[in-house]
């Protein structure tokens, strides 16, 4: 015990040594980041098609695209709807009047029939839903572009197996 009380005298030296692995910055920076980077590297070349000839993938075959061209069955065939003339609808004592005048765009010539056969329904459907039409619903090529196409749709649904393709304004007078 004597030998453990006089080294009690003496101060001990700690040498500093570095350890013997590496500190945490180089292992990211010699070991992870570049395998990061290889990585990333390798899912770019992949993604943009760069590796395909070195994985064996076969370019796609470009088959020749053939549009089907649907022949016309001759020229356009037009049908005239009969003169419309409808009160507006108002808020004031003041009534507005329509006059308009229409034409239907048909698919076929054949269809002449089919729409004469329905146009007591067509007119009605037209002169119901210009009725509820307001003055301002009518202003600007806006509001005559959306009177087409609520037009279009309605004639189509009132003559369902025949195709119109368009409604065409001869005369249009608000009053």
């Amino acid at each position: 015990m004597a030998d453990e009380s006089a080294g009690g005298d003496e101060e001990l030296e700690v040498e500093a040594r570095p350890k013997g692995g590496m500190s945490g910055k180089k292992l990211v920076i010699f070991f992870i980041l570049p395998f990061l980077l290889i990585i990333i590297a390798g899912a770019g070349a992949y993604f943009t098609g760069m590796l395909d000839s070195l994985l064996g993938k076969e370019q796609p075959v470009e088959e020749e695209v053939i549009e089907e061209v649907i022949p016309a069955h001759g020229p356009a065939a037009f049908y005239d709807v009969p003169e419309l003339l409808v009160n507006l609808n108002s808020s004031g004592n003041k009534n507005h009047f329509l006059k308009i005048t229409i034409s239907l765009e048909l698919e076929l010539q054949t269809d002449i029939p089919a729409i004469e056969a329905v146009m007591p329904r067509i007119v009605d459907n037209f002169q119901v839903y210009l009725r509820e039409l307001r003055i301002e619903d009518l202003s600007g090529s806006a509001g005559i572009q959306r009177l087409r196409e609520e037009l279009l749709l309605r004639v189509n649904a009132a003559a369902a197996p025949v195709k119109v393709k368009d409604v065409l304004f001869q005369e249009m007078l608000v009053q």
